[in-house]
């Protein structure tokens, strides 16, 4: 009620907005919980289209080059992905390659290497399992052998690879272990 001009005091309703601010204490925890989430999504690394980096790499997480990396790149357990921009002179050694863009250099891959169908390689190969899309564009050798081991490389002299032989003898390969015995 207001007598003469007198203000009205405040309603006994105002104490209860400090409960109310207590709410907005409960939404940083929510926040949290994204912030943690995408912290935990977000382990990738990236080099963007205008960096240039010379050197090593190493690291724990997950990379993708769409700029120029020379030197080489050591993320084992992880995987590297070349984006179409990305240009790469290195040896890389990682659990798993994507090369959407170029490469030139030595690929050492405890899973899967897969060359795109914008991809261009020149260099070795060495993965249980190896994708070369239609369109890709490859020159070196190939080894498939199952015993990758992370932090080995591929050193093939030059004079090697000119002669076209298999890394196995065909008498140890069923199918021609029959036709083949004289």
């Amino acid at each position: 009620m207001t007598w003469l001009g007198q203000k009205q005091e405040p309603e006994p309703s105002l104490p209860i907005r400090p409960t109310a601010a207590a709410s907005p204490q409960a939404a940083p925890e929510p926040m949290r919980a994204v912030r943690g989430e995408t912290m935990e999504t977000s382990k990738v690394a990236s080099i963007g289209k205008s960096l240039h980096v010379k050197g090593e790499l190493s690291g724990n997480e997950d990379l993708v080059i769409e700029g120029s990396v020379e030197g080489k790149i050591t993320l084992n357990g992880h995987s590297v992905t070349i984006a179409q921009t990305g240009r790469v002179a290195a040896e890389i050694q990682a659990k798993s390659v994507v090369v959407g863009g170029q490469v030139k250099g030595n690929i050492t891959a405890e899973e899967r290497v897969e060359v795109a169908a914008t991809g261009a390689m020149v260099g070795d190969v060495r993965s249980p399992r190896v994708v070369l899309a239609d369109g890709a564009r490859f020159k070196g050798s190939v080894d498939m052998d199952g015993k990758v081991v992370a932090g080995t490389s591929v050193a093939v002299p030059a004079t090697s690879r000119a002669v076209a032989t298999p890394s196995f003898l065909p008498e140890d390969t069923p199918a021609y272990a029959s036709s083949t015995k004289i």
